[in-house]
């Protein structure tokens, strides 16, 4: 990720679930706030519920690349928290793919 950054702390999570607007579709949510600066931040949670932690792992990683890969089409200035959810615990690239960028269109933080 050339541009964005990750988020790490627990305090900076419960602000964006607290004040962020959220969106969610069979596999993913997402929260998104304005966080006033020139990059991203994204925030990869992928609870116990979805899998052992090789599928939680291999999901996150999933995630991360389709944003890393899709990272130019974001607006800047956000902070942004995935949520994998239960059912998700095996998809397919393509279909993590498409669950972020249909998010990613839900909160219009997306320059097609």
């Amino acid at each position: 990720m050339k541009f964005s950054e990750s988020l790490k702390k627990n305090s900076d999570f419960q602000k964006v679930y607290r004040q962020g607007k959220s969106y969610a579709n069979r596999y993913l949510v997402m929260y998104v706030l304005e966080n006033h600066t020139e990059g991203n931040r994204l925030g990869i949670s992928v609870s116990k519920k979805v899998g052992n932690s090789v599928i939680r792992h291999h999901l996150t990683r999933l995630i991360r690349e389709s944003y890393r890969l899709h990272e130019d089409m974001f607006n800047n200035g956000l902070d942004i928290v995935v949520i994998a959810r239960s059912t998700a615990h095996d998809i397919s690239y393509h279909e993590t793919e498409s669950a972020l960028l249909h998010l990613g269109g839900l909160h219009k933080v997306i320059n097609r």
